[in-house]
Formats: structure tokens, sequence, C-alpha cells
């Protein structure tokens, strides 16, 4: 939902905009963690406003281009108004167009940025914020910069840890089934016609191609409904813990899918935290950010910790997520105030795991398939050419 403030910041000075919580009473924390004074905060009748898709790379030149400009000392509405110019995509076009005229009417650049949460995620305005606070927007759009590209490599070696065995094994299940269901029947018919009785691995194998040419259909709705029913589930509160823990437990890619959302955290946090992100807001973005609900509980635990006066660290031992080496950093980053640099240095060290994690995964998948597919179609062929030799038998004999 979206909010809309009433504030008096250090200075006195009276500002007003508009926030996103899940309610009010989120609207209001997230104000006063930014030390602001509420005069009032209360729901806006504002609709959200769609936005076409905008790609990571877009966000990230972007981010980078403004950065150089504000630095150049070039006014921010003028700025904008230069990489509206020259963006290509229409729909991110439009959002810089309707982000210069907030900015104009007075908005401040977070709260206008807020606007748009398709575009501008919650990480990305509160580190804007950060910047508007602490002077230093130029730095801090370059600190997103590199930032999204981190995430966008961290994203695209997920993909190349799924993909793989996903396309490897696809090919390896068509082929098994285009065997059984197309080639198998052909043996069959001149099996039949010679009358003789077959070895019992050949009626197994006749027996699935006709299994699965008289079900084919009822097993393709049958598993289309289990994975739309999964899917609807995994959309509840439940559903979506049990299946962020089954994928952190999985054997060999729960150790990867474990490694990345490391990686992320540490990242996420280590930039909120050196751009001069509150604590305890940095703490819940990560959270919101964080992509696995498990993650994100053991991240709002933490939270809950640093609010009672206590440490980030400790929290972070739940469930075995966090291995000791990365709760111990962190412990030793709060206490000498480094950090930021812990978390930087954690996310780098995953990000070469990560990084070898994927290369040994994809050199493993490839036997395991050929072995597997040797084992099916070897199965099927002797069970083919054991008839074929009785029968040869058989018509020498008659011969």
């Amino acid at each position: 939902m979206i909010f809309s403030y009433k504030v008096k910041d250090l200075k006195g000075k009276v500002l007003e905009g508009e926030i996103e919580a899940k309610d009010q009473f989120e609207a209001i924390n997230k104000l006063k963690l930014q030390k602001y004074t509420i005069i009032s905060v209360n729901q806006s009748k504002r609709k959200k406003i769609k936005t076409g898709k905008v790609s990571l790379k877009e966000l990230t030149i972007f981010s980078r281009q403004l950065s150089t400009l504000v630095s150049s000392s070039v006014p921010i509405v003028q700025s904008l108004s230069i990489l509206e110019s020259q963006i290509e995509n229409k729909n991110f076009a439009r959002v810089i167009s309707l982000l210069r005229k907030d900015i104009e009417s007075g908005l401040s650049i977070s709260d206008a940025m807020a606007k748009y949460p398709d575009v501008f995620s919650e990480l990305y305005v509160s580190m804007i914020r950060a910047g508007e606070v602490g002077g230093v927007l130029d730095t801090i759009l370059d600190r997103l910069a590199t930032y999204l590209e981190s995430s966008a490599a961290l994203r695209d070696k997920v993909k190349s840890a799924l993909m793989y065995p996903i396309i490897v094994g696809s090919i390896a299940v068509i082929v098994t089934v285009v065997l059984i269901i197309f080639i198998i029947p052909i043996f069959k018919n001149i099996f039949l016609s010679f009358g003789a009785e077959l070895p019992l691995i050949t009626r197994i194998v006749i027996g699935a191609s006709d299994f699965l040419k008289k079900y084919i259909f009822h097993i393709i709705v049958f598993l289309g409904v289990f994975f739309y029913g999964i899917k609807r589930y995994i959309k509840t509160e439940k559903g979506r813990r049990q299946f962020d823990y089954i994928l952190l437990k999985l054997p060999i890619f729960g150790i990867i899918f474990k490694k990345i959302a490391i990686a992320k955290f540490s990242r996420t946090l280590g930039t909120l935290v050196k751009s001069g992100v509150p604590i305890l807001q940095a703490l819940e973005t990560v959270a919101k950010t964080s992509g696995n609900k498990v993650i994100e509980e053991i991240v709002l635990a933490s939270m809950k910790s640093v609010k009672e006066g206590g440490k980030i660290a400790e929290p972070l031992k739940k469930d075995n997520i966090f291995p000791p080496m990365v709760t111990q950093m962190i412990s030793v980053g709060e206490e000498s105030g480094s950090l930021d640099t812990m978390l930087f240095k954690i996310s780098d060290f995953y990000d070469q795991e990560v990084d070898a994690s994927v290369k040994g995964l994809t050199s493993m998948i490839e036997p395991i398939v050929m072995v597997f597919m040797g084992v099916v179609v070897g199965f099927i062929v002797i069970a083919m050419f054991i008839p074929m030799f009785q029968m040869g038998e058989i018509a020498s004999k008659q011969g």
C-alpha cells in the first residue's frame, strides 16, 4: 500500500511525500528510522502506477549515467531530461518523464522513485534516500550500478546452474519416451506375427510401451494438475517457506542455492550499510529482497535482535543456513565497526564458490545423464534383440 506522509526533519523542515508499506504502522516505523518527526501518515488514494518491463541491464546503465551527470554538477531534473531523450525503451523513458515531473512538482528523488516500485525496488529507493540525506547521491548511484551488475552476474549463475541439467535431462526423457512410444510398437508387431513366447525383459518393455501409449494423455493432464497445485501452494505463506527450505536442503543443488543466498545477503546488506542506510531499515530491506522465505525469517530475527540491543550474527546461526565462518566474520565486523567490509569479503568469497559449484555441477551432470541414457537405451535394445536371436534360431531349425 502507498501512504502519504507529512513529517519534520532534524532541521525542522516540513517534508511531504509518499512511502510504500504493508500497513500504517510499518509506514510510521520506516519514517521514524529516518529520524523524522511524524505529523501525519494516511493511506494514499492514488492507485499504483503500472509501468512496462525494464531490464536490470537498462536500470544499471541508467544508474551509471545518472551518477556521471550528477557528479558533473548537472541538476537532477536536467540530468533526467537528458537520459529520457536517449533511452530506447519507451516504457522506461515514460517512467523517467513521470519521475522528472514529480521532482519538478516538489517531491524528493527517493519519494518520486517510490511511486514506481516495478522499476525502482525498495532497496534502490532506500539507497537513493540515504544518498539524498548524506549529500552523496552520485556515489550512491555508482554503488547501485555496481550492485546491480553483481546481482545480474549472480542471477546468470543461477540460470546456468539450473538450465544445463534441465535441458540435458529433458532431452534424455524425450528420447526415452520416443523410443517407447514409437519404436517399440514396430518390434512388437513383428514379434506377435511370429507367434513365439517372448522373454520377460521384452514383455516388460512392451507392457511399458502399451501403458504409455494408452495413458499418455491422462499422464500429461495429471502432471499439469499436479504442478499447477504445487504452484498454487507455493504462493501461500506456509507453502513458500516449505518450498524455500527444501531448495536449501536439496542434495547437490541445495549447496549451490545456499551459497547464492549467502552471496546475495552479504552483498545487499554490505551495499546498504556502506551507503549509510540505518541498520534496521537495511535489514528490513534485505529480508524483503532475499527471495527466500527462510532467509527472510532469519534476517527479520536479526533485525529483532538489533532492536533489543543484540547482535546481527547470533540469529543467523538458525537452521545452519549461514556457516560459522560467515557468522564469525559478521560478528567481527560488528565489533570492529567494519561490517560493510566484512560483508563484501563474504560476498566475493561466495561468488567464487558459486562459480566453482556451477562448473562442478555441469561437469558432473553430463556423465550421469550419459550413464542414464546408456542404461535405458541398452535395456531397450537388449529387450528387443533377444527375441530376434530366438526367431533366428527357430527359423534356422525350421529351414
